[in-house]
């Protein structure tokens, strides 16, 4: 199962649009399970294609609980991503993670509570493994862009995924630390778990904003002192993917090690004559691969 790379980015709060790319055209893409953030941007670098999404939209006009989870790694399988890159803001619950260093994440811990979490349910029941969540190779590529961009990178990392909009009370920030949490944010979950779910490799930059609230040399975290720092990460992401397409264009893609791509073949349950039509209708782009052969 060769595939030439689609690289999928979706961009976090601040980094809303791509410059530099060849061949740019944003391209609405409508799902079953609604509408997306935003269009998606079709692009290539480098002999690479590009697929962009702003996670918040242009304008970031959604809040982190609003985002439509489903549509939007749905409409990234339908663009023909081959593998999915997340640029996030996040707090650092560390002190060695500081503002304006990237985090390549490891592990989630997931605490959200509002939001759709699967594409399967009544009708077609499925159970993947997120042991290790993340494309161990996608995030070994992306640690190196980083660093070839100039970046301050630490490999590894757990991220804690509040529900939000509010930020953190000093109890839950130190409740986190004392978890062995790395980072916090509010978008990845469970946007982690619906690209496994699509096989779809997925890896996760997380770009340091603040120290949080538990840092006492440190004011309590607000929007203004976010969005400072939101500016200066938004262009070393920038750089950091164009790194990340270069590399891309020298090597040839090759099905993840760790079977993510064929991962439903053991994850769904249902009996074929027991699945709903309508509920495997709109699974065409996530499962499709795997529906069709069960």
């Amino acid at each position: 199962m060769q595939k030439d790379w689609v690289l999928g980015i979706i961009g976090g709060s601040g980094l809303y649009d791509i410059d530099g790319l060849d061949n740019p055209q944003w391209v609405d893409i409508e799902t079953p399970w609604g509408s997306p953030s935003d269009s998606i941007l079709f692009a290539e670098l480098d002999g690479i294609k590009l697929r962009f999404l702003p996670r918040h939209g242009r304008g970031h006009a959604l809040s982190p609980s609003d985002l439509n989870y489903r549509a939007n790694i749905d409409a990234m399988k339908r663009a023909g991503c081959t593998d999915l890159l997340s640029l996030s803001a996040v707090g650092s619950l560390q002190e060695a993670y500081a503002p304006g260093d990237f985090v390549v994440v490891d592990q989630f811990i997931d605490r959200t509570f509002k939001r759709e979490k699967s594409f399967f349910g009544k009708g077609c029941v499925a159970h993947v493994s997120i042991a290790d969540p993340v494309c161990e190779r996608l995030a070994e590529l992306a640690e190196k862009a980083a660093k070839t961009a100039g970046v301050k990178v630490h490999r590894g990392g757990t991220y804690l995924a509040m529900e939000g909009p509010q930020f953190s009370t000093k109890a839950e920030s130190h409740m986190y630390r004392q978890w062995g949490c790395d980072i916090i944010g509010m978008t990845n979950m469970p946007e982690a778990k619906l690209a496994r779910e699509a096989e779809l490799p997925y890896a996760t930059i997380g770009m340091v904003t603040d120290y949080d609230c538990w840092h006492e040399g440190h004011g309590n975290v607000d929007v203004a002192a976010v969005i400072a720092v939101l500016l200066k990460n938004a262009e070393k992401a920038r750089d950091t993917v164009k790194s990340l397409i270069t590399h891309l264009s020298t090597l040839e893609r090759t099905p993840s090690p760790q079977g993510i791509e064929t991962n439903l073949d053991v994850a769904i349950i249902t009996a074929p004559e027991k699945r709903d039509p309508k509920l495997l209708s709109k699974l065409d782009a996530v499962a499709g691969r795997a529906l069709s052969q069960s």
